[in-house]
């Protein structure tokens, strides 16, 4: 097994290279993080009331430095997706395991956050089967779930196309709140990569 907070690995397909995030990030990850197109698809559950709308370079760094701070103390890991033909980075992509006393308990969640121009079922598919087959390498639990809205067609679509089913279940937050739209999929199948 890989210890990702030993060393964060760097994972890469045809079109995307995906890598721990760092600073000089900052410009390129303000574009996607002030799209107001994408800022509805992001992941925020239970993060403390952020919306990960970031709208100037200032905010976008200190986020980076959070999100290095929260590494450094085996929170979880943010790789930042880089587009190998523009060599900028697209979106950022988010893992950890979670322990919690509801469904989600032993799950990795795995937050993809992505530009708008990116919101294609073919980008989010090569995207998450660069995650997907090293989840059971990377992280301990026994399925992952990420979020996708109603409104994220494209990316619903994805998921299907990968084998997650949609859950009824809600992810209940450190204050209670239950949060929806959950997809859900056994790492052991995670780590059969679909194409």
């Amino acid at each position: 097994m890989t210890d990702v907070f030993a060393q964060c690995p760097i994972f890469t397909s045809t079109h995307y290279l995906a890598r721990q995030t760092t600073p000089k990030d900052a410009d390129d990850l303000l574009q996607v993080y002030s799209d107001p197109a994408a800022v509805p698809l992001f992941n925020s559950d239970n993060c403390g009331g952020d919306d990960f709308h970031y709208q100037t370079l200032a905010r976008m760094t200190k986020a980076i430095a959070y999100w290095q701070t929260e590494y450094a103390y085996h929170g979880f890991v943010r790789w930042s997706i880089i587009d190998r033909q523009t060599k900028k980075a697209i979106g950022t992509v988010e893992i950890f395991d979670r322990h919690a006393d509801d469904f989600f308990d032993d799950t990795a969640i795995l937050r993809l956050d992505l530009g708008s121009a990116y919101e294609q079922s073919e980008a989010i598919a090569e995207i998450m089967n660069l995650f997907l087959p090293q989840i059971t390498n990377c992280f301990v639990s026994s399925n992952v779930a990420t979020k996708a809205p109603r409104a994220a067609h494209a990316r619903i679509d994805a998921l299907k196309q990968l084998g997650f089913t949609g859950s009824s279940e809600v992810l209940v937050g450190h204050d209670g709140t239950a949060y929806t739209d959950y997809f859900t999929l056994p790492t052991r199948l995670a780590a059969i990569k679909v194409n």
